[in-house]
């Protein structure tokens, strides 16, 4: 004898729902801001006061063209441009001083973190 397969209900009785059984709407939640809001600093930006130079690479905001960039250095605009005209020279390249950091193109880390070390700073590598 062959079974109409047409008259046979073939969901499973999981998936099956009744008129009362719908789960109610979700309520919205008040959004809550984080208790120690997440700040992505460059590294131009940290470890300021700290005593220590720090000399790292950045590369943002350059389209891909490094710098090496020296921090923390305590010293007032003049002495920061007579050092950046010193290590552009030593290094063969151009340089900035902006906002109290000093800016050499290209990735000289080693060179400067020498020459900052014979002049008495305690120096960190920043970085890679």
């Amino acid at each position: 004898m062959p079974i109409d397969l047409g008259s046979l209900d073939l969901t499973p009785e999981w998936s099956k729902t009744t008129p009362g059984s719908q789960l109610p709407p979700k309520k919205d939640k008040p959004h809550q801001k984080p208790s120690t809001p997440l700040v992505r600093r460059s590294f131009s930006e940290g470890g300021k006061g700290d005593g220590i130079v720090r000399v790292g690479r950045e590369t943002k905001g350059r389209k891909g063209s490094g710098v090496t960039v020296i921090t923390g250095i305590p010293s007032h605009p003049e002495g920061l441009e007579k050092l950046a005209k010193q290590f552009k020279q030593q290094c063969g390249t151009g340089g900035t001083v902006k906002n109290g950091v000093i800016e050499i193109q290209g990735d000289h880390r080693d060179l400067l973190v020498k020459e900052l070390s014979a002049l008495g700073y305690t120096v960190k590598k920043a970085g890679g």
